[in-house]
C-alpha cells in the first residue's frame, strides 16, 4: 500500500514538497516558528480531548462533548492503531535525500511511527467536524480553518506527505459522522430510560451545581 501511494502520488506530493520549500526559503524561515507552534498544538489530539471533556461536564453541551470525544477516539483507533501500521509508508524525510534536506532546512522532529494518514490532521478534522455537525453552522465552520493550518504545518514541516493529511480530513470527517449516529443512539436510549437513576444522573448533571453548592455550604457555614 505505501508503495502504491509513494508511486501513484509522487508528482502531486513532490510538487507541494517543492512548493512549501520555495516558501521556506524565499521567507527566510519566517513561517517555520508557527507551523512548528502549530503542530505542537495538536499533538496527540490533546487539547482536543480536554475541550471534549469539558463539554462534557455541562449538561447543555454535554451531547457535542460525547460527540467530539467519541469522534476522537473513532479517529484515533483507525489512523493510529488500523491505517498507520497496516500501510507502513515511512516518513518523507527517511524515504529521500532531498526531503532530508528540506527537512533539516526547516528543522522538523523526528517520529517513531508511520506517517499514513497524518495522525495531526484526523484528530482536529475530527474535532472540528464534530464541532460543525453539532454546534451553530454560522460559526462553528471555522474549525476548518485549523484543519487547513494543520494540515499545512505538517506537510511545511516534512513530517506527512500532502496525501497523508488529506488521508487524515477523510479519517478525521468519516469518524465524527459515525460519533455523531452513536452520540444521537445513546442520548436516545439515555431519554427513553430517563427515570432511571444513572441516566437521568448522565443527562442532568452539571459541574456548576457543584460549585453553587459548595458555595451555599460555605455561605451558611459562616
Amino acid at each position: 500500500m505505501a508503495e502504491w501511494l509513494n508511486n501513484t502520488f509522487y508528482g502531486f506530493d513532490n510538487g507541494v514538497f517543492n512548493a512549501f520549500h520555495d516558501l521556506a526559503i524565499k521567507a527566510g524561515g519566517f513561517f517555520t516558528p508557527l507551523f512548528k507552534a502549530v503542530s505542537v498544538i495538536g499533538t496527540k489530539g490533546i487539547i482536543f480531548f480536554v475541550l471534549a471533556i469539558v463539554l462534557m461536564l455541562f449538561s447543555k453541551t454535554r451531547k457535542q462533548g460525547v460527540c467530539m470525544f467519541g469522534a476522537l477516539c473513532i479517529g484515533a483507533i483507525i489512523a493510529s492503531l488500523i491505517l498507520k501500521n497496516t500501510v507502513a509508508r515511512v516518513r518523507p524525510y527517511e524515504a529521500s535525500a532531498e526531503y532530508t534536506a528540506f527537512w533539516e532546512y526547516v528543522g522538523g522532529a523526528t517520529s517513531d511511527s508511520f506517517c499514513f494518514p497524518s495522525g495531526h490532521t484526523t484528530m482536529i478534522a475530527a474535532a472540528m467536524t464534530a464541532m460543525f455537525i453539532c454546534f451553530n453552522k454560522k460559526w462553528s465552520w471555522t474549525g476548518f480553518l485549523g484543519v487547513i493550518l494543520m494540515g499545512v504545518s505538517r506537510v511545511y514541516l516534512i513530517a506527512h506527505y500532502t496525501t497523508d493529511v488529506i488521508g487524515g480530513i477523510i479519517v478525521g470527517t468519516v469518524s465524527a459522522i459515525a460519533a455523531y449516529l452513536i452520540t444521537k443512539l445513546i442520548f436516545y436510549i439515555l431519554e427513553k430510560y430517563k427515570d432511571k437513576k444513572f441516566c437521568a444522573w448522565c443527562l442532568n448533571f452539571d459541574i456548576k451545581s457543584c460549585f453553587k453548592k459548595k458555595t451555599e455550604t460555605e455561605e451558611s457555614e459562616k
